[in-house]
C-alpha cells in the first residue's frame, strides 16, 4: 500500500481509499485477500534459539573454551583424572547457564500466551470478536473504554473518547480525540483524529477503521529500528574475554619457557635426548594446564545464576544470563519519556 497521510484526508476519502463500509465492514472473502496481502497484524517475531543452541552456546565463553582445551592437553598427558575433572566443571557450568537460560525463555513464551488480544469488529454487517492478529487494514474496530488500541487507525466515530498514549509518545496524559483533519506533517503525537497499536482507551468509545497493522504501524517502525540496533557484549563478557586471553598467553608462555630453557640446556652440554625432550613437553603442558584456574567459569556462572533466581523472586525475569552482572553494577537508568 502506498504511503497516505490517513490524518489528513476526510473520513469519507479514507474509506473509499481503504474501499470499506463503516456500518458493514469488510465481507469474509475480502478479509482473506487482504490477509495474504497484509499478514497477520504482528510484530516480526525474533528468532528464537533451540535448546539445543541454547545449550552450546555456553560453550562461547573464552574461559570455557580455555577449560575445555586444558582438558584435551590434560588427556594427552595422560592426566585422566584431572581430564573428567575440568571436564565435569565444563559441563556443570554449562549445564547451570543453560537451565537458567532455558527457564528466563519458557517464562516469556507463557507469559506471551496469557497475553492473547482480541478485538471487537464489524464484518459483513455483523459485530464479531476475533482475535487482533486477524485484523486488516479496512477492517472496522469498536473502542471501548479498558480495550487496547490492536492497529493503527483512523478514528470514524468519536464519544468523548480519550487514549493513554504513553507506550508510543510518553505523554503521561490521556489524549483527547477529535475530528479535526490535521497538516500532513503533523507528528504522531498530535494525531488526534487516529489511534494508535499499543495504546489504550481510557475513556469513552469510538469507531474506527484499521489503516496499518503488523510492522507497518508506528509501534512496528520503532520495533525495526529497535532490531537493527547491534548487540554490545556486557562488561563481564569483555572482562572474562580479557581474562581468557591472558590465561592463554601465559599458558602458551610457560609451554615455550619450560621446553625452550629444558632443550636449550639439553643441546648446550650436547646431551639432546628424546626421551627427556618429551618429558619436558609434558611437564610444560602440565603446567599451563595448572596455570588455569577451573573453578572460575562454575564460580561466575553460579553467582549469575543465584542473581537470576533472585531476581525472578522480585518478578523480573533476564533472559541472558551476564546482563545480571550489568544491572548490578548500574546505579543511572537514562531514557526519554517513551522508555527507549
Amino acid at each position: 500500500m502506498a504511503r497516505l497521510f490517513w490524518h489528513s484526508m476526510a473520513v469519507d476519502h479514507v474509506l473509499r481509499e481503504l474501499e470499506t463500509d463503516p456500518h458493514g465492514g469488510l465481507l469474509e472473502d475480502e478479509v482473506g485477500r487482504r490477509l495474504e496481502r497484509y499478514g497477520h497484524n504482528e510484530l516480526k517475531k525474533e528468532e528464537k534459539a533451540s535448546p539445543l543452541a541454547l545449550f552450546f552456546n555456553q560453550f562461547k565463553n573464552v574461559l570455557i573454551i580455555i577449560l575445555l582445551i586444558a582438558t584435551i592437553l590434560s588427556a594427552l598427558v595422560g592426566e585422566l583424572v584431572d581430564a573428567a575433572l575440568i571436564m565435569v566443571i565444563v559441563v556443570f557450568s554449562a549445564v547451570l547457564g543453560f537451565v537458567q537460560e532455558y527457564r528466563a525463555e519458557r517464562a516469556l513464551e507463557a507469559l506471551k500466551k496469557m497475553l492473547t488480544p482480541t478485538s471487537t469488529v464489524i464484518r459483513g454487517g455483523t459485530e464479531l470478536e476475533i482475535p487482533s492478529k486477524d485484523l486488516v487494514p479496512g477492517d472496522i474496530i469498536l473502542l471501548e473504554a479498558g480495550d487496547k488500541i490492536p492497529a493503527d487507525a483512523r478514528l470514524v466515530e468519536i464519544h468523548s473518547l480519550h487514549c493513554d498514549e504513553a507506550p508510543l509518545t510518553g505523554e503521561s496524559m490521556p489524549v483527547s480525540k477529535k475530528p479535526t483533519l490535521l497538516r500532513e506533517d503533523a507528528p504522531v503525537g498530535d494525531r488526534k483524529n487516529m489511534v494508535f497499536t499499543g495504546t489504550t482507551v481510557t475513556y469513552g468509545r469510538g469507531k474506527a477503521v484499521v489503516t496499518a497493522t503488523g510492522m507497518n504501524t508506528e509501534f512496528g517502525k520503532i520495533a525495526e529500528e529497535v532490531a537493527a540496533v547491534a548487540e554490545t557484549k556486557t562488561p563481564l563478557e569483555r572482562r572474562t574475554e580479557e581474562i581468557g586471553k591472558w590465561l592463554g598467553i601465559i599458558a602458551l608462555s610457560i609451554c615455550v619457557l619450560v621446553v625452550g630453557i629444558s632443550l636449550g640446556r639439553e643441546f648446550l652440554t650436547g646431551k639432546v635426548d628424546l626421551e627427556f625432550s618429551m618429558t619436558m613437553v609434558i611437564f610444560a603442558i602440565a603446567l599451563a594446564v595448572a596455570a588455569v584456574p577451573e573453578a572460575l567459569a562454575a564460580i561466575v556462572t553460579g553467582a549469575l545464576a543465584i542473581g537470576m533466581h533472585e531476581m525472578a523472586k522480585r518478578n523480573a525475569l533476564v533472559r541472558k544470563m551476564p546482563a545480571v552482572e550489568t544491572l548490578g553494577c548500574t546505579t543511572v537508568i537514562c531514557s526519554d519519556k517513551t522508555g527507549t
